[in-house]
């Protein structure tokens, strides 16, 4: 009886150490980083123009790639979950490997399409003298590649949960596909489509390897948040340890949001 006490829901006690050496490894290091930060120099390191600029960016440039993730992403889920064609397994992967993928592999990857010597950027570049390199352009492009795959897993997941009875039984009624997709799909998936468009911003948000190899690291252009940081290592170590304070804050408020939808989505 006394040993059973001991673990916690059928926890066995051998179990308990291991898994507080892991909580202690994954959790010091970001307590660390809250006590080591200045907070007294919070609002002046905040209030900087380099700050104030690579917010900026980072908010406008993560909101658009979401919005450009939610755009495409949600017909590529629609296809993967319902679509029945041949290589589609394979196509699954593909749209998957940017979640496993190094990022910085992602940036030269985006290189060699849209860069001025690249498979597409330089028709872009002959044709119209259009560079989308080292612009905000490249930021929005390096976020969307990163981070629409989490859209588009969360999204197909809730499709392929979803009862198609209803589609069945919005067509029986004459419902047109558009309509039934409109009211009677789409509603079904919104939570997932909702969870999956905040995961998606954070990430983008906190984009950092693919950035700074294809749209580059120039204050006030595509010099975003997490740039700032890396740059900031080596001036000024208070800002960047209060800057990945502001990045982590932002982080665990999404993570705690979407947690209740995970756990429910394991549970149904």
């Amino acid at each position: 009886m006394s040993r059973r006490r001991v673990g916690h829901r059928g926890v066995p006690a051998a179990a308990l150490v291991p898994a507080v050496l892991a909580i202690a490894f994954l959790v010091l290091p970001l307590l660390g980083l809250a006590l080591r930060s200045p907070w007294a120099r919070l609002g002046e390191i905040l209030t900087t123009t380099t700050v104030r600029q690579s917010l900026a960016l980072s908010l406008w440039t993560s909101l658009v790639a979401t919005a450009v993730s939610v755009l495409v992403g949600v017909p590529l889920a629609w296809l993967l979950a319902r679509g029945r064609f041949p290589g589609r397994r394979v196509l699954q992967a593909a749209v998957t490997l940017p979640l496993v993928l190094p990022p910085v592999v992602g940036g030269v990857a985006l290189l060699g399409v849209l860069g001025r010597r690249g498979l597409v950027g330089r028709y872009l570049y002959d044709w119209f003298g259009t560079t989308i390199t080292f612009t905000p352009t490249a930021v929005v492009l390096a976020q969307v590649f990163v981070a629409m795959p989490f859209l588009v897993v969360s999204v197909e997941g809730a499709l392929r949960g979803a009862d198609e009875r209803f589609d069945e039984a919005a067509a029986s009624l004459g419902a047109s596909r558009w309509t039934t997709m409109r009211r009677v799909t789409l509603p079904l998936i919104a939570p997932s489509l909702a969870a999956g468009a905040v995961l998606t911003w954070a990430r983008a948000l906190g984009e950092f390897g693919a950035t700074i190899t294809f749209a580059g690291n120039f204050p006030g252009r595509t010099q975003t948040l997490p740039l700032t940081v890396y740059a900031a290592l080596e001036s000024d170590p208070d800002a960047a340890i209060t800057l990945s304070l502001v990045l982590l804050v932002v982080c665990l408020a999404v993570l705690v949001v979407l947690r209740g939808h995970w756990l429910g989505q394991v549970a149904r």
